[in-house]
C-alpha cells in the first residue's frame, strides 16, 4: 500500500508543505500519496485583510495541486486520532469520514479569540478570516449611509500589534474615501503596553509614533478594554468611547486541533516541535505554521505567527515528513534572517531587519517593498511543475 502524507490546512504552511513533500518524492523517484484537507482549494492572503477589496485577496490552488500531483479533499478536520493514525473530517455534504495517514502535517492555522472581553464576540469586528474581514469592509462602506455622528466617525482598534497598526493607519485614508474629505474622523488604538510599538526596537517604535501622529491616529496606552457593546467600548479606567466600529486584533490562538495531540504546547496553543518540526513524542506528526512552536536559530528566537515564518516552516515540514517515509536525511529547520515590513497607510511603510528591528527603509521606499512582498513574493508559484518544485526547496532563496 502506498504511503500517505495527510496535510491539514491549505494556508501558507499547508500549501508549501504539500509542494515540498511532492518535490522530495519526485527527487527520490518514489510515489507517496500527498493529500490536503481544507475548506477550499485556495490560498487566502490573510496578511492583506486590512486592505479594501478583501474578496479578491485569494489565489486558486487546484491548478497548482493538479500539476504537482497533490490530492485535495474539500472539508474540515474535526478530530485527530493519533492512536489509529487517522483523522475524522466533515466533507462538503456534512458527512463524517475517516482518513488514514502514515505522516500527518498539521497546518491548521490560528484564530483571534474575541471571547476574552465581554461583548467583543457580539459587537466587535475582526480581520481574522476572509469572511469576517469582508463583513468589516461592508460595514465600513455602509457608514456613509448612516447619520453624521461621533460614533459613526470613530473607529476603535483594540490591540497595537502589527495587525492593529496596519489596520489603524490604513483607516484615516479609507474613512476619507467613504465619508468625504471634510468628515471629522477619529481612529483610536487601545494598547495595554506603555507606548506604541513598545515590544519592538526604539528605532521601529519611533517610526510608528511619527506615522501615527502625521496621520492623526490616536494611541491610548497602558489601557485595556473592559467591555464592548453596540455603542462602543468601555475601558478599564472607566472611559467610554462611543463608536459604531470596534475592531478586535488581539488574542491570537493556534487552532484548537492542537489540543487533541498529547504533547507540550505554549500559551498560544502551539505544539512544541524538534528541529525537524516533529511534534515532541509523536514521530508521525509534524506541526507547521501557526500551530508550531519552533526555534528559528540557536539564540532563543522562535517563529512568529506570520506568513514569513509559515512559508519556510511549511517547506521544511513537508520535506521532512516525506523524508521520514523515504528514509532520507531530514533538513533541520532554520530561519535566522528575520525582517519586518509594516504598512503605515498613506505615510508609507517601514522595513527593518533582524530580531532587534534595525530600520533600513521608510516611507515610499519601504512602501514599494511592502507592495512587492504582499502582491508577489508571498503568493503561490505558477501552476508549472518544475517552477513549483524549485520554489518548494527549503533551501531556495526567500527572505
Amino acid at each position: 500500500m502506498r504511503k500517505q502524507i495527510l496535510i491539514v490546512g491549505a494556508g501558507f504552511a499547508g500549501m508549501w508543505a504539500a509542494l515540498s513533500a511532492a518535490r522530495l518524492a519526485e527527487l527520490n523517484k518514489q510515489s507517496i500519496d500527498i493529500t490536503v484537507i481544507a475548506p477550499q482549494p485556495e490560498l487566502r492572503v490573510r496578511p492583506r485583510f486590512y486592505e479594501s477589496a478583501v474578496q479578491t485577496l485569494v489565489a486558486p490552488l487546484q491548478p497548482l495541486f493538479d500539476v504537482t500531483g497533490v490530492n485535495f479533499l474539500r472539508g474540515t478536520v474535526e478530530q485527530i486520532l493519533p492512536a489509529s493514525k487517522e483523522v475524522s473530517w466533515k466533507d462538503d455534504n456534512g458527512e463524517i469520514r475517516l482518513r488514514r495517514y502514515d505522516r500527518l502535517v498539521l497546518a491548521s492555522g490560528s484564530h483571534v479569540n474575541r471571547g476574552m472581553v465581554a461583548g467583543a464576540a457580539e459587537h466587535a469586528f475582526d480581520l481574522d478570516q476572509l469572511e469576517s474581514a469582508s463583513v468589516l469592509e461592508q460595514h465600513l462602506q455602509g457608514l456613509a449611509q448612516q447619520p453624521e455622528s461621533d460614533a459613526r466617525n470613530t473607529v476603535v482598534v483594540c490591540g497595537g500589534g502589527f495587525t492593529g497598526i496596519e489596520m489603524a493607519l490604513e483607516l484615516p485614508g479609507r474613512l476619507r474615501e467613504i465619508l468625504g474629505h471634510d468628515a471629522k474622523t477619529r481612529v483610536v488604538v487601545v494598547e495595554r503596553g506603555a507606548q506604541p510599538g513598545g515590544r519592538w526596537s526604539k528605532e521601529l517604535r519611533d517610526v510608528i509614533i511619527e506615522a501615527s501622529a502625521e496621520l492623526g491616529v490616536e494611541w491610548l496606552v497602558n489601557t485595556e478594554v473592559e467591555s464592548v457593546d453596540a455603542s462602543g467600548v468601555t475601558l478599564k479606567d472607566g472611559q467610554v468611547i462611543t463608536s459604531q466600529t470596534v475592531i478586535w486584533t488581539v488574542g491570537v490562538q493556534a487552532s484548537s486541533l492542537t489540543s487533541q495531540i498529547d504533547a507540550p504546547r505554549d500559551r498560544q496553543g502551539r505544539l512544541h516541535v524538534d528541529s525537524n518540526l516533529q511534534v515532541l513524542g509523536h514521530d508521525d506528526i509534524f506541526a507547521t505554521g501557526d500551530v508550531a512552536y519552533a526555534a528559528t536559530d540557536d539564540k532563543g528566537n522562535h517563529a512568529l505567527m506570520t506568513c514569513q515564518h509559515a512559508i519556510l516552516l511549511g517547506k521544511f515540514a513537508g520535506n521532512n515528513a516525506a523524508a521520514s517515509l523515504l528514509e532520507v536525511e531530514p533538513l533541520p529547520y532554520r530561519q535566522e534572517m528575520y525582517v519586518t515590513c509594516l504598512d503605515l497607510g498613506a505615510w508609507g511603510a517601514v522595513y527593518s531587519e533582524g530580531w532587534d528591528q534595525q530600520v533600513k527603509l521608510t516611507r515610499e521606499e519601504a512602501k514599494k517593498l511592502k507592495v512587492s512582498i504582499v502582491s508577489e513574493l508571498i503568493y503561490p508559484p505558477k501552476a508549472e511543475r518544475k517552477a513549483a518544485f524549485d520554489m518548494a526547496d527549503p533551501y531556495a532563496p526567500f527572505v
